[in-house]
């Protein structure tokens, strides 16, 4: 069995993040969100990321599939 202190401190690695990005639900104005006019999440723009995420998948993808053929034949 794993050592109890190992356990702590990955589910504190894991978990601390989380808590320390809670913010208020923005359609609550009573502390301190937004008027309720605004979609949970706002109007962030994530195309852009979204585009970049997928090409940097399609090239590592590429590069390994270009690695075993190269195994492959040799």
């Amino acid at each position: 069995m794993k050592n109890p202190i190992q356990i702590l401190a990955i589910l504190f690695v894991v978990l601390l993040p989380v808590i320390l990005t809670a913010q208020p639900l923005p359609y609550d104005p009573g502390i301190g969100g937004g008027t309720g006019t605004t979609p949970v999440g706002g109007s962030t723009p994530i195309g852009g990321g979204l585009i970049i995420l997928l090409s940097l998948a399609i090239g590592y993808g590429t590069e390994i599939i270009y690695d075993v053929r190269k195994k492959v034949l040799d």
